[in-house]
């Protein structure tokens, strides 16, 4: 079976469960509980497992920190012995409006800690990432607090057509391959209204 290693971005503990930076958490959340699956402890994070077509997805909200991520990362590439082409990193994005999703198949950090990290730890930046577009409606000099502030109650509305999109893009990655999950996720979906 074809394993894959989804890693959702976010800090541990209550203060940080519904702010801006903890996005990949919440998608990671949201498919462990469609699939009526639950996250044990592990090594550097918590971990759950679902399954899609074949296919295996073993999911991690590394426990490490948001500016330590790339050691969960490593660890749990090298304990799965993942190639690079099947992990997927999730994570949200300030310089994207809020709700606007880019998978690509590589790509520079943009600034995000959690990704630098992972990059300097994997020695590389040839994996795949989701960033989820958190918005920039802050003044000069409120950035962390804007990333680390709470979503309003207008966006957790618009949480679960986020995270449903971002699952359904990795499936689609999984199955399809990365260019086809690329046109489908980085596509604007049409308002619902």
């Amino acid at each position: 079976m074809d394993a894959f290693l989804v890693v959702g971005l976010g800090n541990i503990g209550a203060e940080y469960a519904d702010t801006r930076h903890n996005i990949g958490f919440m998608v990671l959340d949201a498919w462990a509980q469609a699939s009526d699956t639950i996250f044990t402890s592990g090594r550097y994070g918590s971990i759950a497992t679902v399954t899609f077509k074949g296919k295996r997805f073993t999911l991690l909200k590394p426990s490490t920190y948001m500016n330590l991520s790339g050691k969960a990362v490593r660890y749990w590439m090298s304990e799965l012995k993942l190639p690079l082409e099947n992990l997927i990193i999730i994570s949200d994005d300030l310089n994207l409006p809020f709700g606007t999703i880019r998978m690509r198949k590589n790509g520079s950090s943009g600034g995000h800690n959690g990704l630098n990290n992972i990059t300097e730890l994997l020695g590389t930046q040839d994996y795949a990432r989701i960033r989820v577009g958190i918005g920039n409606d802050f003044r000069r000099g409120g950035q962390i607090d804007f990333v680390l502030g709470s979503l309003s109650d207008d966006e957790k509305k618009e949480i679960p057509g986020i995270c449903d999109r971002v699952i359904d893009g990795i499936k689609t990655f999984a199955t399809a391959g990365p260019d086809r999950a690329m046109n489908i996720v980085n596509t604007k979906p049409k308002p619902t209204v």
